[in-house]
């Protein structure tokens, strides 16, 4: 729940990006609506990013519409946050 009272779903989404594109993809994504976080990384991935949305719908069209959009993606992998 967010301040608010309403339900929010929060994720980390994985990108693997075509080398030497990780800056570039990180500073995009971060100034989309949703994305809390946006950083590059050295590892598998090459950005992680934190994201928020409303519910699963919202998140899977964050995804799809707007971070697997942005040039130089070839790869993302979404782990919504669980409570157990």
């Amino acid at each position: 729940m967010n301040t608010k009272g309403h339900a929010v779903v929060h994720a980390y989404i994985l990108i693997q990006t075509e080398v030497g594109k990780a800056a570039a993809v990180a500073s995009e994504i971060a100034g989309l609506p949703g994305v809390t976080t946006a950083e590059d990384v050295t590892g598998p991935y090459d950005v992680i990013v934190q994201a928020e949305s409303r519910n699963v719908d919202d998140l899977g069209k964050l995804v799809v519409a707007k971070i697997q959009a942005v040039e130089g993606i070839t790869r993302t992998l979404t782990c919504p946050v669980v409570h157990l």
